[in-house]
């Protein structure tokens, strides 16, 4: 018999382990014993008084290591592990001040290490104070993109992954509902501005009363006017009493700016004569930001960069940056653009060229996943050419980057400096190329030197080493189609741009040439600019008014500075306009144009004046100009009707030449009534359009229309009616001629029958057969043999031979004979016996 055994349970039995000979310790005695943890916060609190006393005492001239910096030992066998021994300036400037709880403002080159100096007094700020998951959110760390979010947040893993703090990313592109439910969990949130905004708006679980540090990372680029309103909102949800860390590669102190984030006594770290003791503000600058005063911007570069410029006209970019990278395909490069429909077309159509080195581009378009996928690839390559925008401009680490090339002109002398600083990092070298147009070299290349004292000088290209490859971009461009709208929005996206920029002395859209530009791009055709057409219309459209406005008045101004100077024609591929004058002053309208020669109505404005002077006649009082009327769909329909006009209107002429009424006019109600409107003329106006009269026309009209529908219908009834009787004619016609066929056939079988029927063989061709019979009775009375009964047939064929001859004018009669082919079968068999017989 089998034994039965126990059924087990779905979980596995946990294997005992080895004590040694001594019972197993009760539930109780696996816990922890009150007594070590009252001996290890005991430890923590003995540590976090030994540091804060070693705060006071800290001095940056004589530190060398992080070792010797007061830190906790979590915090120092982290960087220990991620070799960071040595810190860098801004680091021993900021650490002190910032340990202590105070206020920084810091400046610093790019690749400074900024990062760090930020990131350990975060730390060891929560250390201290002894936060724990349960606290809630402590410090908030904001970024001006996402790439640099990521980045800090790969940095701030290295650095704490042996404190207990929680850390949470917040970027677009993410999740949302998976960051609203851990958001009440995090004590260290890395952000961006706005999806940091949209969290405290709608997420109820996510609450910033507990917060003690904020960071802004950039921070320039943060309190400018593109997150100003974002960033306005989200400080109004930070409490007053906070520590605020300000960090950036160019720093800026306005009273806007400090008086937003509630600085208090702010100590300054940067390099130079201004940092050199890395202390407070002094009274005077605390007055002057009080006042209102921006001190001096915080501006440099790092000393390893090497620095150059080239100028081209913009149709010659492509193809220097063709020739650029065909020249440099072992090195490590960054090609910055102004837009991201630019840097899309460029990686599309030099993919497609393939130069012989990796492409890769990175843009605000892009899905997060793939801009953290490209931004990892980027710096996992040694050799790649990346196109970017100003994505990848602030402060972004990017090991040992050989070349920056600034395609397209920054914004101003700060974007040229984060732009340049990916390069030349961490006392590495590097160079950097700024592509410049000949109407922006004057006024970038003087800022460049007041402002940064730059020794950067200009290059000269070889024209030998120059190869275009426009001829197959127009290859490509005709051959996928989706390429060549990709070229076209890149065009419009570059304009404007230009267009949009505030700086109008350095960006002109009118001084370029379009037509050579889009030819560049590889486009056939130029694309219209519909945003430059409306300005130019406005700006006609207001010339003419204040002209009209100002009469006599506005004689005293001359013509060139009263309109614009750049006409359509020079607009849209035309030569290139004349530049603007240097008395233009730079401030926030979009474009201060001059025009010259240009013509209004009436003949040129210039006789206009001087006639109006030689006339002599008294000025006339200015005229303030009226508002300009709003012209709505409700008034040009009513000037339409006023007008009477006729839509599709067709008239038709006689022989005589006399006008024929058209059937098809359409709005015959309306010309029906056209007397009744000239006498309700005098009625008073209500603005606006007769309802009740309209619906009366409507439906007058419909009337209308239905009548000559139901006439359409007749008309096309009739037109089928009569093909159809046409058809049925046609076909009694055919049957007809058939019947006649068929009997004229049945006619000449019926005479073939009865000719069957009497004789079915013609013998009309036999000869006479009383001479034949008369020959064969006289010879065989001479041979003395009886006389027999001849044989009709079958002599008569051989006789018919001996015959031949003694008839010898007349042919032989079956010559002159038919053979019909109705006889029977008896008849031919004894035919054929005959002739082979014969």
């Amino acid at each position: 018999m089998q034994r039965h055994k126990p059924k087990r349970s779905g979980k596995p039995r946990p294997h005992p382990k080895p004590n040694n000979g001594q019972p197993s310790p009760s539930n109780k005695q696996k816990r922890p014993r009150p007594e070590y943890n009252k001996s290890k916060l005991a430890a923590n609190d003995l540590e976090i008084r030994e540091l804060q006393e070693r705060y006071k005492e800290i001095d940056a001239q004589a530190i060398k290591k992080f070792a010797q910096f007061p830190l906790s030992k979590k915090t120092q066998k982290a960087l220990a592990e991620a070799k960071f021994v040595n810190p860098t300036q801004v680091q021993l400037e900021s650490l002190g001040p910032a340990l202590l709880g105070k206020d920084v403002l810091g400046a610093a080159v790019t690749g400074s290490g900024k990062t760090l100096a930020f990131l350990i007094p975060v730390l060891e700020h929560l250390f201290i104070h002894k936060w724990s998951r349960t606290d809630g959110v402590g410090a908030i760390i904001i970024s001006p993109t996402r790439e640099l979010a990521y980045q800090i947040f790969e940095t701030l893993k290295k650095v704490g992954k042996h404190h207990d703090f929680s850390a949470g990313l917040i970027i677009g592109g993410k999740n949302l509902k998976f960051e609203r439910t851990r958001m009440d969990q995090c004590n260290i949130l890395i952000c961006t501005p706005g999806r940091l905004l949209q969290h405290m708006d709608e997420n109820p679980l996510f609450n910033t009363s507990s917060m003690e540090v904020l960071v802004l990372d950039e921070a320039d680029r943060c309190l400018d006017m593109g997150f100003q309103k974002t960033l306005n909102s989200i400080i109004e949800n930070f409490p007053p009493e906070r520590q605020t860390l300000l960090f950036s590669a160019t720093q800026t102190n306005t009273v806007q700016d400090l008086a937003r984030l509630n600085l208090k006594d702010p100590v300054y770290v940067g390099y130079g004569s201004q940092s050199a003791a890395s202390t407070s503000l002094s009274a005077s600058a605390s007055t002057s930001i009080k006042e209102g005063i921006q001190t001096t911007a915080v501006l440099a570069v790092p000393e390893l960069l090497q620095q150059s410029y080239v100028v081209l006209n913009l149709e010659d970019k492509i193809t220097m940056l063709w020739s650029f990278i065909k020249n440099h395909l072992k090195q490590k490069i960054i090609v910055f653009v102004s837009s991201c429909k630019q840097a899309k077309y460029l990686y599309e159509i030099f993919c497609k060229l393939r130069p012989g080195c990796p492409l890769l581009a990175l843009y605000g378009t892009l899905h997060q996943d793939r801009r953290i996928a490209i931004y990892e690839d980027f710096l996992r390559k040694s050799h790649v050419v990346m196109f970017s925008t100003d994505v990848a401009s602030r402060g972004l680490d990017f090991p040992a980057v050989n070349w920056v090339v600034q395609l397209d002109c920054p914004e101003d002398v700060s974007q040229y400096i984060h732009r340049a600083g990916r390069s030349a990092r961490n006392k590495t070298r590097g160079e950097c190329l700024l592509v410049l147009t000949p109407s922006e070299e004057d006024y970038m290349i003087r800022a460049l030197k007041e402002q940064l004292n730059l020794n950067i000088h200009c290059v000269q290209i070889d024209p030998k080493k120059l190869f275009s490859p426009r001829v197959k971009i127009e290859a490509f461009l005709a051959q996928f189609p989706e390429l060549r709208a990709t070229a076209q929005r890149a065009f419009l996206s570059y304009l404007k741009s230009v267009f949009l920029m505030r700086n109008k002395r350095l960006f002109n859209v009118f001084s370029l040439d379009l037509d050579a530009y889009a030819q560049s791009l590889g486009l056939a055709v130029t694309p219209r600019v519909p945003f430059l057409e409306k300005f130019l219309w406005r700006q006609k459209q207001l010339q003419q008014q204040q002209s009209s406005a100002e009469g006599p008045a506005g004689a005293s101004q001359s013509p060139s500075t009263a309109l614009p100077k750049i006409t359509r024609q020079q607009t849209f591929g035309g030569e290139d306009s004349s530049n603007e004058d240097d008395d233009d002053t730079d401030d926030d309208d979009l474009i201060k144009v001059k025009r010259r020669d240009h013509d209004v109505e009436g003949g040129p404005l210039e006789l206009q004046l001087d006639h109006t002077k030689d006339e002599g006649k008294p000025e006339e009082p200015l005229v303030v100009p009226k508002r300009e009327k709003l012209v709505t769909k409700a008034s040009l329909a009513k000037k339409a009707l006023k007008k009477n006009l006729q839509v599709n209107s067709k008239l038709k002429f006689d022989e005589e030449g006399e006008t024929v009424a058209d059937d098809r006019s359409q709005m015959k109600a309306l010309s029906s009534r056209q007397q009744r409107q000239q006498k309700d003329k005098n009625k008073d106006d209500d603005g606006g359009i007769n309802l009740v009269l309209s619906k009366t026309l409507l439906s007058e009209e419909d009337q209308y229309d239905k009548l000559r529908f139901r006439e359409l219908v007749k008309k096309r009834h009739k037109l089928q009616r009569e093909k159809l009787r046409k058809k049925a004619e046609a076909a009694q016609e055919t049957s007809e001629d058939e019947a006649e066929d068929e009997e004229g056939v049945n006619d000449q079988e019926d005479a073939d029958a009865n000719s069957d029927s009497d004789n079915s063989v013609d013998l009309s061709w036999l000869p006479d057969p009383d001479k034949v019979y008369k020959k064969e009775s006289n010879q065989y009375n001479q041979n003395g043999d009886p006389q027999s009964q001849p044989k009709p047939e079958p002599s008569s064929s051989c006789d018919d031979n001996e015959d031949d001859g003694e008839d010898s004018d007349d042919e032989p009669a079956f010559k002159k004979s038919k053979l019909t082919n109705k006889m029977t079968l008896m008849d031919t068999e004894a035919i054929v016996a005959n002739l082979l017989g014969s």
